[in-house]
């Protein structure tokens, strides 16, 4: 079995690849609490959606190190837990078992689009600085949900939003965001996990010891339990094809093939994981992968999965193969039972893991020209909008309208590609069905 992820070639061995597969997996574990917390919202059970991103989380890394061979774990993905919840759910008025069916479908399209390899076309139509500002968005976006979850933002007849007067949950919020931040800072491996663990203890005494009228934050409900599988095959696939979901499952398309693509390619260049035409090793494989990963979580009962930047922590402690992901995939499946324990932890914990995880995805942002106006503005309304309106299609949307139609009124108009004119009539589509 190690001789088929041929350790030699790639100058590691089976401990090295054990480290960095343990490395990878205390850098990603925090989804398996943070996205129940997302999803409960849109009404889904925690302990059901707890067992689907585990599920999720499992076979699908077991697939990119045996299939893809990369050292890459893939789990559900944020941002898009943010748009099922928020956008699909909360904002469109989806139900969340058809927001499901859309899941599923958006994963067959995956599947269809990365066999053809018109997956790789399309993403080479799209201006790299709206890919950069898509993620910064969404990044704000999770931002803005992790300080709300905490009620460190509170809405504001005055001012739209405004900011919370201090109060124990809130100061709990702070030490828990302060100490994952301290812990990221001094480059602690598993810091985002060992914050929310903190946060959540420091949350216990809400209710109880301070004499808040709050109700205790944390209900004990013991350490283990039998897996919940309630929400397998929960998925609407008929009512998922109507026209009003289109645009969901468009959002779903773009985003996900966004965030999976400049995973795979900036992790492959980072780490020199490149085959012999300078392409990201296997990026076929790894892209069916992923296509796989969302369509099973449409099945299990989750959001979209997709690459794991947060794998970088294990490619920087040696990780070169695909036993990496093995082992980091094998880490997930104890949390199948450990449902009980890690629903007690309240959103206020998960709050700060939220900010930070948005703190890294903004990162592309400073590889934007912002003195090329032309360019500069539809990336910034792609960025703010996001936030803005709560929807990620909006911003992904008036992104590349706004790009098009300022190329076009200032004489550019060879810079707009055949495969950019048909996202832009998609856009327009998906306008007129919301």
């Amino acid at each position: 079995m190690l001789s088929y992820f041929e350790l030699k070639k790639n100058d590691t061995n089976l401990q090295t690849e054990v480290i960095a597969g343990i490395s990878s997996f205390l850098a990603t574990a925090y989804i398996i609490v943070v996205n129940p917390s997302i999803l409960s919202q849109a009404g889904m059970p925690f302990a059901a959606v707890l067992t689907a991103t585990v599920l999720v989380s499992f076979f699908s890394s077991l697939m990119m190190g045996i299939y893809a061979k990369n050292p890459i774990l893939v789990a559900p993905g944020m941002g898009l837990n943010a748009f099922f919840a928020f956008s699909a759910v909360i904002g469109l008025g989806v139900p969340w078992q058809v927001a499901l069916g859309a899941v599923f479908w958006s994963g067959i399209l995956f599947l269809l689009l990365s066999a053809f390899n018109i997956r790789t076309l399309i993403i080479r139509a799209i201006p790299r600085p709206l890919r950069f500002a898509i993620a910064s968005g969404i990044g704000l976006f999770i931002t803005l949900i992790g300080f709300t979850n905490a009620g460190f933002i509170i809405q504001n007849p005055s001012t739209i939003m405004g900011v919370s007067t201090l109060n124990p949950t809130l100061i709990t919020f702070l030490a828990g965001l302060l100490l994952t931040a301290v812990l990221l800072v001094r480059n602690v491996k598993g810091a985002i996990l060992i914050g929310i663990v903190f946060t959540t203890l420091a949350a216990y005494p809400l209710g109880r010891w301070w004499g808040t009228e709050a109700d205790p934050l944390i209900v004990w409900q013991g350490v283990f339990a039998a897996p919940d599988f309630s929400l397998l095959w929960e998925l609407d696939l008929v009512n998922s094809l109507q026209l009003s979901i289109l645009p969901v499952i468009f959002a779903f398309v773009f985003t996900d093939m966004f965030d999976s693509l400049s995973t795979l390619v900036g992790l492959a260049e980072a780490a020199n994981l490149l085959d012999e035409q300078g392409q990201p090793r296997n990026v076929k494989q790894a892209l069916v992968t992923d296509a796989v990963a969302t369509t099973l979580a449409g099945l299990v009962g989750s959001s979209p999965g997709t690459a794991y930047v947060e794998s970088a922590v294990g490619i920087e402690a040696g990780g070169r193969t695909g036993l990496t992901a093995v082992v980091g995939g094998l880490l997930f499946l104890p949390f199948l039972f450990l449902a009980p324990l890690l629903s007690v932890v309240p959103a206020i914990a998960t709050a700060p893991a939220l900010v930070l995880v948005g703190a890294f995805m903004v990162r592309p942002i400073v590889k934007i020209d912002w003195l090329q106006l032309d360019e500069a503005i539809p990336a910034f309304l792609a960025l703010v909008l996001i936030p803005f309106t709560h929807s990620i299609t909006q911003g992904i949307i008036w992104g590349f309208l706004s790009w098009t139609a300022l190329k076009i009124a200032t004489g550019k108009r060879k810079e707009l590609s055949p495969a950019l004119l048909v996202i832009d009539a998609f856009c327009v589509v998906a306008l007129v069905l919301e």
